[in-house]
């Protein structure tokens, strides 16, 4: 649980530099800021490994992974860009991406890197993250994916 605690309060972090400052700033300079991010990630990929074992959902997370299969869009409704990623761990998630509220990512492919901050929501396949985008409406935490350097939200 304290793990999980300090994923949260470092993904906030990011989240309100990346929010106040958008395009400022890279993944590369706040891993330069905060010497420990890697074993940060790591850290995360065990909160997604317990969230998985034990079917939780609806909670904040940030991580990292490597696309591995890009799916086609899903147009039910909102349209969300979707791709499965890799973590270290070896679990797999379905990043679902809105992107009717936030750009696509044009020039993804399989091998790229990704980071993220959304939601997780378990399934049996280990899992989904959505919310990878800013909430017009002001009522949800905001999300983003980082990509080749560039934020989208």
């Amino acid at each position: 649980m304290k793990k999980l605690l300090i994923i949260i309060v470092i993904c906030l972090g990011a989240y309100a530099v990346f929010h106040h400052y958008p395009g400022s700033l890279s993944i590369t300079s706040i891993k330069s800021l905060v010497p420990f991010f890697n074993h940060e990630l790591s850290t995360s990929d065990a909160a997604l490994k317990s969230a998985f074992d034990n079917r939780s959902s609806n909670f904040q997370v940030g991580g990292s992974g490597t696309v591995i299969n890009i799916l086609p869009d899903d147009n039910q409704g909102s349209r969300h860009q979707r791709f499965i990623i890799r973590l270290s761990s070896g679990q797999t998630l379905l990043i679902a991406h809105n992107i009717d509220l936030a750009p696509r990512i044009n020039n993804l492919k399989v091998g790229d890197h990704v980071n993220f901050y959304g939601v997780y929501e378990w399934n049996a396949k280990g899992g989904v993250v959505h919310w990878t985008h800013h909430d017009p409406n002001g009522h949800h935490a905001g999300g983003w994916l980082n990509h080749g350097g560039k934020l989208y939200q």
